[in-house]
């Protein structure tokens, strides 16, 4: 295979590749010469300072020393203190100090003291008036207070008649005496050309300059006095001497090595941009003939979709075209092969739900072999349906794993399934058919192959399935196997025992049951029939009779062998224990606990998890015989005709007391106060508060008639707490009031007796 194109790609780039190269190549000279130029600027600086600090350590500790003189010898303090200018021996010790202090450094030009006090001058040279002073300008100056004390700006003086040219020097005032007197000044005068000379030692004149400038810009100092170099080199540093209020500005002299690289620099730079641009001009060149391959596909796109393109409206680069041409064909053929998924996937949904349900089966035939998985699959072939459910699917299930898991672990089953069918001669299609059910239809290629034999294959996939998913994906399963399906028109016969295998999980012996095809099916009897038998039950539960465990393995046998499907049987324990409350209750609180609503459901929540008939009845039995034992012992503790006959008594001897109540009976005589009230009606045939209110009736009669009580102590008497109460109760019983009645039965009495 020709590769003109790969080569003809090469060949045009590579030259962007050496520009590239070379314009890195010309920025890393730049980069160097930039560092190069860092490294002689930082070089200057370290130069500079050095010097600064130099003069500034030099100039500093000549002050120190002189002012540590003065202020440590005894004279100068004597000369100021004494109040005799003329003392000889003084003024010449001081001008013997001072002469010292010259001759200790060589740019000392001179130093003096002045007295305020006396106009005098002390000097090397002994004492004088001011008068006759080469420096009394500038003592002048310190009385009029134009100039204070520290370093001053550099200036030139004349000191005597003997040295008339004029001498720069750099002068510190301080006041007298030492510290801050204010009886004289110490005046130092630094020799600006020791300054100077010094300046010029540490500057190397060839390569560098150097100019000290005061605080308003004028030049003191131009290092080797080259103020030329200092006008056209290159500026490279400035730093202050705060002492004395100097800038020293250093650089490069113009013309040395430092100026040609940057000017080679900039060629350099130069170079490089003129490089680029011709990169790109070259660029340009290259991709316009190498774009012809790709104006040769737009053409035929256009040509194509030149409909398109005009009802858009905006024109679009080249590529995005050929871009947005590959995208809409992609997703055109994903689109037709999601589609096409889909249909399988929903045509093979409706077919699996079609033979399960038996509809459509005519038609089934074709589609069997074309959608479902099956390989070799026809009309007489053997089939087999399985149902499968998870057990405790809300509380095992639904709460233990999230949506995504439960979906996860739903299509992990069914590859489960699938794989271990694929080690038996048997085929396997599963769907969901619920949340928590799903059917697996397996197929058999061997036509000659015994219904047994194939059932028991299908038993053996079942057992490995449940035990490989409870093991490693902790999900426990019943599977419930259908009858074998001679042709597709029974799958639906085989779906249907399956399903009713499944909904007798508690007849099943484990969590894998099959339909019994030989099994001869006993008849359901009707449901007022399991009720008559739990109402045998209750009545002698209710009597106390032990024969009601007989009773109650009478009726789960009737269960087990009608084959009652699972929530049937529930439904008739929940009739059971209902029945049973009613009956029992209202003997006791204790009983009522037992038996209340709560209790029930809770005893009926613990036999939904049970997961086997015998798990029912053994529940059911224990709860049953501690509801027995505490029945048992409220009946033989309270007899029915002594407790009424005696409630009956209390309640004669003591209507008068107002706290009596049902409660109050409850708590007398240890039974609920419901059961008192059931106890009493049953017996009389009359409510408790009727009975009470009766007996209170008749007494208010018999006192009203025999005695002059006030109907307030009437009601006192009687068991009421005022006697409104009470002639309200007696007007709604007899028909009038007390005081009427009162009345009528005196005036009857009266007549009886005239």
């Amino acid at each position: 295979m020709s590769r003109t194109w790969y080569y003809r790609l090469l060949f045009s780039y590579f030259p962007i590749f050496f520009f590239t190269m070379t314009i890195l190549i010309f920025i890393a000279f730049v980069f160097i010469n930039d560092i190069s130029r860092e490294e002689t600027r930082k070089a200057d600086r370290i130069s500079s300072s050095y010097l600064a600090t130099t003069l500034d350590h030099t100039i500093r500790d000549i002050e120190l020393a002189v002012t540590e003189k003065v202020q440590y010898e005894p004279a100068y303090r004597l000369y100021f203190n004494g109040g005799n200018p003329n003392n000889s021996d003084t003024v010449y010790t001081i001008a013997q100090n001072l002469r010292e202090m010259m001759n200790s450094s060589s740019w000392i030009q001179s130093i003096y003291l002045y007295d305020k006090q006396h106009q005098r001058v002390i000097t090397v040279s002994g004492s004088r008036e001011v008068d006759s002073f080469g420096d009394k300008e500038w003592i002048s100056r310190i009385l009029n207070g134009t100039i204070g004390q520290g370093w001053q700006p550099v200036r030139e003086i004349e000191w005597d008649d003997v040295q008339r040219t004029p001498v720069q020097v750099l002068t510190v005032n301080k006041e007298m005496p030492l510290p801050f007197g204010s009886e004289g000044a110490l005046v130092i005068n630094i020799k600006m050309s020791s300054i100077k000379q010094s300046v010029d030692s540490m500057v190397n004149g060839k390569l560098s300059f150097l100019t000290i400038t005061d605080q308003g810009g004028r030049v003191i100092y131009n290092a080797h006095s080259d103020e030329e170099s200092a006008l056209e080199g290159t500026q490279l540093n400035k730093l202050p001497l705060q002492r004395f209020g100097w800038t020293l500005t250093s650089g490069i002299k113009a013309g040395n090595l430092f100026g040609w690289v940057s000017v080679v620099s900039y060629v350099w730079v130069f170079i490089a941009v003129l490089t680029v641009i011709c990169a790109i001009i070259y660029i340009v060149y290259v991709t316009r003939r190498n774009y012809k391959p790709i104006q040769i596909i737009m053409n035929r796109i256009e040509s194509h979709q030149i409909r398109a393109f005009e009802q858009s409206g905006a024109r679009m680069d080249e590529m995005k075209m050929i871009d947005g041409v590959l995208e809409n064909l992609i997703n055109h053929m994903m689109d037709y092969d999601k589609k096409s998924r889909e249909n399988v996937l929903m045509q093979r949904s409706k077919l699996f739900s079609a033979l399960l349900q038996g509809e459509h089966v005519e038609n089934a035939a074709g589609q069997l072999y074309e959608v479902s998985p099956f390989d070799g699959a026809h009309e007489a072939s053997r089939f087999i349906v399985v149902v499968g459910d998870i057990n405790r699917y809300e509380k095992g299930f639904q709460e233990k794993f999230t949506r995504g898991e439960q979906n996860t672990l739903k299509f992990a089953l069914m590859n489960v399934l699938q794989e271990l069918s694929k080690d038996t001669e048997v085929q396997c299609w599963t769907e969901w058919i619920s949340a928590d059910r799903i059917a697996i239809l397996f197929f058999s290629k061997e036509d000659d192959q015994q219904g047994q034999d194939l059932s028991k294959q299908i038993r053996i996939v079942a057992e490995e399935c449940r035990s490989w998913v409870e093991q490693n994906l902790r999900i426990s399963l019943s599977f419930g196997i259908g009858t074998v399906a001679h042709g597709i028109e029974a799958i639906h016969q085989s779906f249907t025992a399956a399903e009713a295998v499944m909904q007798r999980k508690l007849l099943m012996n484990g969590d894998v049951g099959e339909a019994e095809t030989n099994e001869m099916q006993h008849p359901l009897l009707e449901t007022y029939t399991y009720l008559q038998m739990i109402a045998d039950f209750v009545k002698r539960f209710r009597m106390s009779s032990g024969q009601w465990r007989e009773q109650l393995e009478d009726i789960f046998n009737e269960f087990e062998r009608n084959k009652l499907p699972d929530d049937e049987i529930r439904s008739l324990i929940q009739a059971m224990l209902q029945m049973l409350s009613r009956e029992v209750s209202m003997m006791s609180e204790g009983l009522q606990n037992e038996l209340s609503e709560e209790n029930i459901n809770n005893w009926l929540n613990a036999m939904r998890e049970a997961e086997s008939l015998d798990d029912v009845k053994t529940l059911l039995f224990d709860s049953l015989t501690d509801l027995f034992r505490t029945y048992v012992a409220v009946t033989e503790t309270k007899s029915y005709k002594a407790m009424v006959n005696e409630m009956k008594k209390y309640i004669e001897e003591q209507f008068t007391n107002p706290d009596l109540s049902l409660k109050h009976l409850s708590d007398r005589f240890q039974i609920s106060g419901k059961h008192a009230s059931y106890l009493f009606k049953t017996e009389f045939n009359m409510k408790f508060v009727d009975f009470v209110t009766e007996l209170r009736m008749k007494e208010t009669e018999k006192l009203l008639l025999n005695t002059d009580h006030s109907l307030q102590d009437i009601a006192l008497k009687v068991g009421y707490a005022n006697g409104i109460t009470l002639g309200r109760v007696f007007k709604r019983v007899t028909g009038i009031t007390p005081g009427d009645y009162r009345r009528m039965k005196r005036e009857q009495k009266d007549s009886e007796e005239a």
